[in-house]
This record gives C-alpha cells, structure tokens and sequence, in this order.
C-alpha cells in the first residue's frame, strides 16, 4: 500500500459555511511582499543630490556686508533685489541654493532678517549674494 492510497479518490469536501475563495484573492496570498517597508524611499532619499554650503573668503564677506548695507540705506524706498541664499535641507545634511527676485519691505536686524513682499523671509547669514536691480 502506498501513501494516500486510502483517501486519494475521495470525493473533494467544499464547505457549506464558508463561500469560496475568489481565484484573485487565493492567489494574493502567495504573492510577495516588501519585508523592508520603506528601505525604497530611504534609497531615493539617500540619491537624492544635495548641495553644500559654500564657505565665502573673507574679500566676499566684506563684498556681501557692503551690499547688505547698501541695500539697508535704500530699505524704505523698498528697491527690488535679487538674492542667492542656501537653504538648508530638512532632512541630511547640505541643502540647495535658491535665487529669488522681489521687492524688499523690510530688514529686521535684530532677527537677522530680509522679508520680501509677498512675506518671503530671508536669513541673512545664508545670504551668498544680493544685487539692487535697476
């Protein structure tokens, strides 16, 4: 006698309680699944180019705070600009230079800051440069 041999040919026992399983959804169980959720985000993310933050010498330091006051003298005429300045990423380390263009409405020294019309704020420590446009 071989193995199975006493219950090979019997009759296939379908159940009365429960309905049957969709052919789609039998074969979902044996589909595969990501073990490491979210290791493919951390991928793009580690992928993802970033720039660093430039360290200016000492000639453009003394170049960028001359501009700066030029267009602190000129604040309440509310001058247009243009200002390069690196914004740090949220999420590693380095982050990306941004060029705007606007018309300043204020300079707030104690706060370190430019704000733009339209209420966008500039730190002026991430400022790399700043042209008054005529």
């Amino acid at each position: 006698m071989k193995n199975y041999d006493d219950i090979i040919n019997l009759p296939y026992h379908e159940s009365t309680k429960y309905p049957r399983m969709p052919i789609i959804d039998r074969a979902a169980q044996f589909s595969p699944f990501a073990a490491l959720t979210g290791y493919e985000e951390a991928i793009k993310e580690t992928e993802r180019p970033v720039d660093e933050r430039i360290q200016l010498s000492e000639d453009a330091i003394v170049k960028l705070d001359e501009q700066l006051q030029l267009v602190a003298g000129k604040a309440d005429k509310q001058p247009p600009v243009e200002i390069t300045y690196f914004v740090p990423d949220e999420r590693k380390t380095g982050g990306k230079y941004v060029t705007v263009r606007g018309n300043i409405k204020k300079i707030d020294q104690l706060k370190k800051i430019i704000v733009l019309q339209g209420e966008k704020i500039i730190p002026i420590n991430e400022i790399i440069d700043i042209i008054i446009i005529e």
